[in-house]
């Protein structure tokens, strides 16, 4: 994140970038802040959709060297490609909409006609131009010849799709009010993407719906089918996956878990990130800790708020 990307030799202090990706980064440097700022932001958000599930999300810090709970087709690597692909094209089309790039701009204004209390304005984001080159760059390890087998290619292929399409999905109507006292007489409006943390959540639903496939050949050609023969034909916006994940209970560096011991977990929640379900039947431990906390806030005309400090013990609960 701190390299200037203002000359062509710097897309070699990236590891990991197959031949593909290394002449796009050469032909557009300018893209490149936008590709590093998504890493970061897939590597974040990732880790906070989990953090409230036993497989957190902590191994994507050690990208591009994944282990293997991102290596071998599971439901998790499954989640980080369609995220990271949605990523990609969500930075690079509010890139164009800020200006940061060159080569594009506003989104293009929607065909569909105004409605009486507002008009087409604004700066849109860049949908298409996001797709075009984030397609271009996520896919295209996937289409080199060296890198894992077909089965893992399709699914990885696959996954990176969904992601897209959930953030496609996602472009919505957005407006600013504009009139006499905020009357709001006439409404300016544009075409934005959603957050990335929604995206997440969204593909998150996915994750836990996800069907096991194998890769088989139909008719002439490969194609991803449900693993199992009562499930329903798998659909263009499935998550799917082609192994079953450890439990993530204990640790286990062939299979990629690192397990819970001394996770932090919620005492009186029923749901995933339970000390029961966080620590697998193991039991757990409780402490106090001090916390310090803004209190007693007061609103002084005009304009600024003024608050005090104030220290209160809380029980934190982590797994044996």
């Amino acid at each position: 994140s701190e390299v200037a990307w203002n000359e062509t030799h710097h897309c070699r202090l990236l590891t990991g970038l197959v031949p593909d990706q290394f002449q796009m980064c050469r032909r557009n440097l300018e893209v490149m802040h936008s590709i590093v700022r998504a890493a970061r932001q897939t590597k974040s958000i990732c880790q906070k959709t989990f953090a409230d599930m036993r497989w957190n999300c902590s191994s994507i810090q050690r990208a591009p060297s994944f282990g293997p709970d991102l290596l071998k087709g599971t439901r998790e690597s499954a989640f980080v490609y369609a995220l990271a692909a949605a990523s990609i094209t969500h930075s690079i089309a509010q890139a164009c909409t800020s200006g940061e790039l060159p080569l594009c701009s506003c989104g293009p204004i929607p065909s569909e006609v105004p409605g009486p209390d507002f008009r087409w304005g604004g700066c849109g984001d860049n949908l298409r131009y996001g797709l075009q080159l984030g397609a271009a760059f996520a896919d295209s390890p996937l289409k080199s010849s060296k890198l894992g087998t077909q089965a893992l290619k399709a699914m990885n292929l696959h996954n990176n799709a969904v992601g897209r399409q959930v953030l496609s999905d996602s472009l919505d109507t957005k407006c600013k009010c504009h009139g006499v006292s905020g009357s709001c007489s006439v409404k300016t409006c544009w075409k934005g993407l959603r957050n990335l943390g929604e995206i997440a959540s969204d593909l998150k639903s996915k994750y836990l719906a996800a069907i096991k496939v194998t890769h088989r050949l139909i008719g002439r050609r490969k194609q991803l089918i449900p693993k199992e023969m009562d499930v329903r034909p798998v659909k263009e916006m499935d998550l799917v996956y082609l192994i079953n994940s450890p439990d993530y209970c204990t640790p286990n560096l062939h299979l990629g878990s690192l397990g819970t011991q001394d996770r932090q977990c919620n005492k009186t929640s029923v749901g995933s990130d339970s000390c029961n379900l966080m620590c697998c039947g193991r039991g757990y431990n409780a402490y106090t800790e001090e916390v310090v906390e803004r209190c007693h806030c007061k609103y002084h005309w005009c304009c600024y708020v003024v608050c005090k400090k104030c220290r209160r013990k809380v029980e934190r609960y982590v797994c044996k």
